[in-house]
């Protein structure tokens, strides 16, 4: 497997590039979130490699030249991350694949910027949201994405009334949800808003696969998938769409990892089912997920 660094002042983008050695004709930008995310974009780079697929992460935030946090970040950058794919490593199918946060980007990407053939959208959201200051609890009353130095239109979600990690009941979830997860589902209860700043998916002319967990605690992913469902059928969509509701699912849902490489990494499992209860109440069922998932992102990407 072969590696390339990137950074923004330099190449317009900052990121991290996973090709096999043999090369590929195929390639997905992976988008997670920042530079220093729990998960980094890079071993998702990685384990498309396995596949024999390149995989370029591109981060958010957090890099020199990006912004420090998920705020007013500069959609313009995967111009140049799409050229390097087209130019410099002669790819014809690319494809987009985003996780959580990274799921409003994926969309705009393949929007704004085209090319895509396929769309993956893991624990999505429907809306892009208000950007926030590094503390993550300041809003700054700015998009969390901008093009050609523009607000992308967004919803602004209240967190004044909700601890964010503080598990509560809802009487919209079957199970016991973040504080987050409320702000979130509130937030998209504002129709008015939502209608403005929808992710216009039917705009990308990807074959579009959505991942969610029924018992997500971050946010409603699930009414997201539904969402955007709906509004695909409505605009007479003519691309595939393929859904995939994982009953006991959590946030942390869709690709993960090399397991046999990243064994640190998994030892942290046990941790990671403290931040995410479905997870930790579910995790025999969640690690299948994961296996199903990326049985289904692999296909999904190979088939186009």
């Amino acid at each position: 497997m072969k590696h390339e660094d990137f950074n923004f002042p330099q190449h317009g983008f900052a990121g991290h590039l996973a090709e096999p050695d043999e090369g590929s004709d195929r390639a997905v930008i992976v988008i997670m979130g920042g530079e220093q995310s729990l998960l980094p974009g890079i071993k998702f780079a990685e384990r498309f490699a396995d596949y024999g697929i390149t995989g370029l992460a591109v981060s958010l935030f957090g890099a020199e030249g990006l912004p420090d946090s998920p705020d007013r970040i500069p959609l313009d950058m995967f111009l140049p991350a799409v050229r390097h794919l087209r130019e410099k490593k002669q790819i014809e199918h690319i494809s987009v694949y985003g996780q959580s946060m990274g799921s409003i980007f994926a969309v705009l990407a393949a929007q704004y910027i085209g090319g895509m053939e396929n769309l993956i959208m893991v624990s999505p959201t429907h809306v892009p949201f208000e950007g926030t200051l590094k503390d993550k609890k300041t809003m700054t009353g700015h998009s969390v994405a901008t093009w050609h130095g523009e607000d992308i239109p967004f919803v602004r979600a209240d967190f004044s009334g909700v601890k964010a990690a503080k598990y509560r009941k809802h009487p919209a979830a079957a199970h016991k949800v973040t504080g987050m997860w409320a702000a979130y589902y509130d937030a998209y209860q504002n129709e008015a808003a939502v209608e403005a700043a929808k992710l216009e998916v039917e705009k990308t002319g990807a074959r579009v696969l959505l991942i969610a967990g029924r018992e997500d605690e971050a946010w409603p992913a699930e009414l997201s998938v539904r969402t955007i469902e709906h509004q695909l059928k409505e605009s007479g969509y003519k691309k595939e769409v393929k859904t995939l509701i994982f009953p006991h699912g959590s946030h942390l849902c869709g690709l993960m990892p090399n397991r046999e490489r990243e064994k640190k990494l998994y030892r942290m499992i046990p941790l990671v089912g403290l931040m995410y209860k479905t997870f930790g109440r579910y995790r025999k069922e969640n690690l299948r997920y994961f296996a199903e998932s990326e049985k289904e992102i692999i296909n999904w990407v190979k088939e186009s």
